[in-house]
């Protein structure tokens, strides 16, 4: 956090205020630097995800010599009405007609600012960095088409992130999905909104019951007392940060390592906020819980993730994450530390053992 002291909190006009002012020759490299100008006492800083993806709610139809005739959906609905609906005539129409089309093409960069001292003391930006393409062809001049969907969501030109598809625009910078989080207030509501939930069905779990069937017996027991602890449950979100707060992991700046893809989605009458975290700096390679591996190998090969990725306790969090450290390592590990074959800093050691009686995962 700068010196000067925070005037306000951006809010996401604000913040769509300050993308749509970058020169895109200039953007990446000015991208913090204009955030913390605009939003005195914020001091950004930017993360780029290789998530490389494509929007299909921006294309355009580009004629031969490359004058833009319009949105590619809308365009293509008045051209096949012209045809009356005949796809096929539409193909030959446009097969070797020369009319192409562009599309948007991204991947995600995060800006976070601090806001305190706590772990969760930050702002986050869920930002698209985006690139106009000429992505070719307006229809596949080998396949005709079955139908209008095929057309709208052309598969026929290649998507990959380093296609060297001709660059029309960008980059731009827009805010995506997740937007602007003050984290702090997220894993509050998150809190809120899981405690909630969980109350409006005490009624029915003080009544339910849980049948159990065996050789002899055939008993019910009370839902709550099989499960005393379930209106005290802990989100995942929120262990995670709680569990790097007690860590050795907690001397460093949690959005130094790891961005936060949040989510908010309603349905079925049900509100569900959360993030996935995403790693910044990754190992070399998956560490698995290999037949035959020892635990002491298993600790050699946790302690160069760590070296690796520059933070004390780094596999633990990546475990959680699923995906470069198998959670197996970790049970092996906290069963090695129980049976005191090996160890960890006491505050590590706390944080694997009551993660291998309670485990969550992203």
């Amino acid at each position: 956090m700068s010196d000067r002291k925070p005037v306000r909190l951006p809010d996401t006009a604000a913040v769509e205020a300050v993308l749509a002012g970058l020169d895109a020759m200039t953007a990446d490299a000015e991208l913090a630097a204009a955030l913390s100008e605009n939003f005195p006492g914020f001091a950004f800083s930017t993360a780029a995800i290789d998530d490389f993806y494509w929007r299909s709610d921006s294309r355009t139809v580009l004629s031969p010599v490359g004058s833009r005739l319009g949105d590619h959906r809308g365009w293509v609905e008045r051209e096949l009405a012209d045809l009356g609906g005949d796809i096929a005539a539409f193909w030959q129409r446009h097969r070797d007609s020369g009319t192409k089309f562009s599309e948007w093409r991204g991947t995600s960069v995060f800006a976070h600012a601090p806001t305190g001292p706590g772990v969760a003391d930050f702002l986050q930006l869920s930002l698209g960095r985006e690139i106009e393409v000429l992505a070719g062809p307006l229809v596949d001049p080998d396949y005709r088409p079955y139908s209008a969907d095929d057309l709208f969501e052309p598969s026929w030109v290649s998507r990959e992130p380093g296609t060297d598809a001709p660059l029309l625009a960008g980059p731009d910078y827009r805010l995506s999905r997740g937007g602007l989080v003050h984290m702090k207030r997220f894993l509050a509501r998150r809190a809120r909104l899981e405690g909630e939930q969980r109350q409006a069905r005490r009624p029915q779990l003080e009544t339910g019951v849980i049948r159990e069937l065996g050789p002899g017996h055939d008993r019910e027991t009370p839902f709550l007392k099989r499960n005393p602890d379930w209106f005290d449950f802990v989100p995942r979100e929120n262990r995670f940060f709680a569990d790097w707060e007690r860590s050795s992991a907690s001397a460093h700046r949690i959005f130094d390592h790891w961005a936060f893809d949040i989510h908010d989605l309603e349905g079925r009458g049900q509100r569900e906020i959360g993030f996935i975290p995403r790693p910044l700096k990754m190992p070399a390679e998956r560490l698995l819980a290999e037949d035959g591996m020892s635990v002491h190998r298993l600790m050699e090969r946790i302690e160069t993730i760590d070296q690796k990725i520059g933070l004390p306790f780094a596999w633990f969090f990546l475990m959680t994450h699923g995906h470069w450290v198998d959670p197996d390592v970790g049970d092996a590990i906290a069963e090695a530390l129980r049976a005191g074959r090996v160890r960890l800093p006491n505050q590590d050691a706390a944080v694997l053992l009551a993660w291998a009686d309670t485990k969550y995962l992203f």
